[in-house]
């Protein structure tokens, strides 16, 4: 009864070997190359990425963009100062008033103007009361000395004398009308049409000459003036377009640049620029802070990358690529780089295909094994077809 027994386990543990060697055939016809081992004796394992953290070279253009910033200003401001010294007694307009050419602000007492008005108005007359004097006088000498009754010296003597008179009668008049001036000046009215920005003193006051009172602005037109590299400003000329973007509006304006400095700033290797920025709706306020760009088209088709995949060691970039399964290192040289789309231009050290990593990754080894993940769409099919094995 054991013999049977026997001869059918040994029959059973033959089959299973015969399975066992079978199995190894068809593996080792898969790989056709040996494993490679680590440092203890165990396979390699392939660094594994997703298709989300490779990427490849791309050819397109990078336009030049050139940035500046400063705040808006008013070009149009005008100071209402004191022409004459007196006391304040009103000003009709307040901060943020709007004004016109012309109009009056306030009113000051002008009573020590108003008297020295008065007294050249008395000089003039007794300049003309005294030409008069002259002018008779001269008329007599002048029938006196038709009858010899005069010497010729006394006649020129009466002739200086007129000429005097006429010439200390222009004086006044002069001396007269500049009092005027400086009365018509001293009025408060407004030089420009615009928004009272600020009011320097208030009623009551004393003032003195050239003393500010008011300040005046007009807002329909702005001016951003900002700072450009010595390097980029043969790149632009007065007329060109400029994107605006102002804080607290909800998108950028355009803008156009009207001047250039002759030299630069000592010191800054920088150059000034202009830009003006229409705002006839009066949206935008002095003193804002704003951002302007300037655009320059490229012709060019450029190697681009995204800049998140260039790293740099001691002022080489470099990128990492998989090539032939396995992680190489690439020194590459780098152009253009552009800071609104993270695009750098790759000029040296990698082809249009290459399989390059999107990321910077810590610890990686170059020549370490390396693979690109399936996509989830195909792993997610492979996994519905896959037989159910319990």
């Amino acid at each position: 009864m054991r013999k049977p027994w026997l001869i059918g386990g040994v029959g059973v543990v033959v089959a299973v070997g015969i399975a066992a060697a079978m199995a190894v055939g068809h593996g080792s016809a898969k790989s056709t190359l040996p494993a490679k081992e680590g440092k203890d004796g165990k396979p390699e394992v392939a660094l594994e990425f997703s298709p989300a953290e490779v990427t490849q070279p791309v050819m397109g253009s990078m336009p030049t963009r050139i940035e500046f910033s400063g705040p808006l200003v008013a070009p149009s401001t005008a100071v209402v100062r004191a022409k004459a010294a007196g006391t304040l007694l009103s000003l009709s307009v307040a901060e943020g008033s709007r004004v016109q050419a012309g109009q009056v602000l306030g009113k000051i007492d002008l009573a020590e103007l108003d008297s020295r008005v008065a007294e050249r108005n008395a000089m003039l007359e007794q300049a003309k009361a005294q030409l008069a004097q002259a002018e008779r006088n001269h008329d007599s000498n002048l029938r006196l000395a038709d009858q010899k009754f005069i010497s010729p010296n006394a006649l020129e003597s009466s002739r200086s004398a007129l000429d005097t008179a006429r010439a200390q009668l222009n004086a006044a008049q002069a001396q007269l009308n500049s009092i005027r001036v400086n009365l018509r000046d001293a009025a408060l009215v407004a030089p420009i049409s615009g928004v009272v920005a600020k009011r320097h003193v208030v009623p009551g006051e004393k003032l003195s000459p050239e003393q500010q009172v008011l300040t005046v602005v007009d807002l329909q037109t702005l001016e951003l003036a900002g700072n450009v590299g010595t390097h980029e400003v043969s790149l632009l000329s007065p007329g060109m377009t400029v994107d605006v973007r102002i804080e607290g509006a909800p998108a950028p304006v355009q803008g156009r640049l009207v001047r250039i400095a002759p030299a630069a700033e000592a010191g800054t290797r920088s150059i000034g620029v202009t830009v003006a920025l229409a705002n006839p709706k009066e949206t935008y306020r002095a003193g804002q802070y704003a951002l302007a760009t300037v655009v320059l088209p490229d012709a060019s088709q450029r190697l681009l990358l995204p800049a998140s995949a260039v790293g740099s060691t001691s002022g080489q970039d470099h990128v990492w690529v998989i090539e032939n399964g396995a992680l190489l290192r690439r020194a590459i040289t780098t152009g253009r780089r552009d800071g609104s789309t993270g695009r750098v231009e790759v000029l040296q050290g990698l082809a249009p295909g290459a399989k390059v990593l999107a990321a910077r990754f810590d610890n990686l080894r170059e020549g370490a094994k390396a693979v690109v993940a399936a996509k989830a769409a195909s792993v997610a099919s492979a996994a519905a077809s896959a037989p159910n094995l319990k």
